[in-house]
């Protein structure tokens, strides 16, 4: 008879996953993703930057720096916990994120950039804005598809976001965005390509494009397609939550070796 060893060496945990939503959004975007992590067992916190809780009045004068404070102190208290998370920016989020990645680098495990990527030194949101301007509310639909895809919302997602959208601060549209180090150059990161192609993203950064430039400077990245809309998180949550998951795992500690095994 023989008998079959068993390996009882733990896995390792799942890094924590921090999601960090775009313009006009608060933690909530993220609640069908973060459901679909926990289904997973992968710990997930989603966000509510500076200025987006409508309950705060002084919501409108919150910057782009408060808004990276906010995140940095939030990260921290995790990576305390649990050691350096996998960081989600979509959209405009990406902002508040690139200023922690600029200062913090060491913080975060992995970046993932979904619709979205990594800026440089000096970037503004809106350079354009009025200076009369406080706020940017969320256009009309009609308007807002010339610039973002709406691809994949049904009528009740976009029902419920203009319902819960919170009007942009214009003090975070208009300040820029200060890079301290180029340590966010090195660390793992994964672009989501939803309204653009990972072929689109590849070709508009070889032709410099100021969009996509900043492509070019990230040494460990990869493009993964995942046909869709700007909002992926609504219109293909669970297949956005898998393709997280899956880094969350890849960049986990690796598990101690028992030394009775030694």
């Amino acid at each position: 008879m023989t008998s079959e060893s068993t390996d009882s060496t733990p896995s390792p945990s799942p890094r924590p996953v921090v999601l960090v939503p775009g313009y006009w959004l608060g933690g909530w975007a993220w609640e069908e993703v973060v459901q679909h992590l926990h289904d997973a067992n992968v710990s997930a916190t989603a966000v509510t930057l500076p200025g987006m809780d409508p309950g705060d009045p002084e919501r409108a004068s919150r910057g782009l720096e408060e808004q990276a404070d906010h995140l940095e102190r939030l990260v921290t208290e995790l990576v305390a916990e649990s050691g350096p998370v996998v960081l989600v920016a979509h959209s405009g989020g990406n902002l508040p994120v690139m200023r922690l990645l600029g200062r913090s680098p060491e913080l975060v495990a992995h970046v993932v950039w979904v619709d979205s990527g990594p800026q440089l030194d000096g970037t503004i949101g809106a350079p354009d804005l009025p200076s009369d301007i406080s706020e940017v509310a969320l256009p009309p639909y009609e308007e807002l598809a010339e610039t973002a895809s709406l691809e994949g919302l049904t009528a009740r997602q976009l029902d419920c976001f203009r319902e819960r959208a919170v009007p942009q601060p214009a003090a975070a549209m208009r300040e820029p965005l200060h890079l301290e180090t180029e340590g966010w150059r090195d660390l793992p990161s994964t672009m989501v390509c939803c309204s653009l192609t990972s072929q689109d993203v590849q070709g508009m950064a070889g032709l410099g494009h100021p969009m996509m430039a900043p492509v070019i400077a990230v040494r460990d990245l990869e493009l993964v397609d995942l046909p869709t809309g700007h909002w992926p998180q609504w219109s293909r949550p669970a297949d956005l939550a898998v393709l997280l998951a899956e880094r969350a795992r890849r960049v986990a500690p690796a598990a101690l070796t028992d030394p009775r095994s030694a």
